[in-house]
């Protein structure tokens, strides 16, 4: 193998740890902005061409479209906390996709000591490059496969099938 080569290949690599750790990161402060009801940070790691695909909900299309319905439907939650696990993304130039799961669990009353509602299921997401070289979330997947707690919240019950 040439210099040229091996050092190329070096580069390659490099980039797409790089890329990787952008996209974990990228997710992680959208899903902790979400948590604060931040919506402003949160939609901003999503392109203005988004998908939110949620069984329940069916298909949302555009950024503005998605936040709206996601603040909607959050909004009578006291507090919530959406955990993401074991994510895992693939990069291929100014594109990648990943998988992972989500634990979210919120609070149905304030100050009450009633039990949390709390769902789970698949993550399934693309990404894109933009324009100045940060990673955007293109279209998210989202089932769920399980609820538990209080009486599932309008809109956010288990998918069919």
């Amino acid at each position: 193998m040439s210099a040229g080569t091996y050092e190329e290949d070096l580069l390659r690599r490099l980039r797409v740890l790089e890329d990787k750790e952008a996209l974990r990161r990228l997710m992680i402060r959208g899903w902790r902005a979400l948590d604060r009801k931040d919506w402003r940070t949160w939609i901003e790691c999503w392109a203005e061409d988004a998908v939110l695909d949620f069984g329940p909900w069916g298909e949302i299309q555009g950024r503005e479209a998605v936040r709206a319905k996601v603040e909607q439907a959050e909004a009578h939650f006291p507090s919530i906390q959406h955990h993401i696990l074991n994510m895992d993304f693939q990069v291929e130039d100014d594109r990648a996709t990943g998988i992972g799961y989500m634990w979210f669990v919120a609070v149905t009353g304030s100050g009450q000591g009633s039990s949390p509602y709390s769902m789970g299921g698949p993550y399934d997401w693309e990404f894109r490059r933009g324009s100045e070289g940060g990673w955007l979330l293109v279209r998210q997947r989202l089932g769920v496969w399980w609820t538990d707690g209080e009486e599932t919240p309008a809109g956010l019950g288990r998918s069919p099938g």
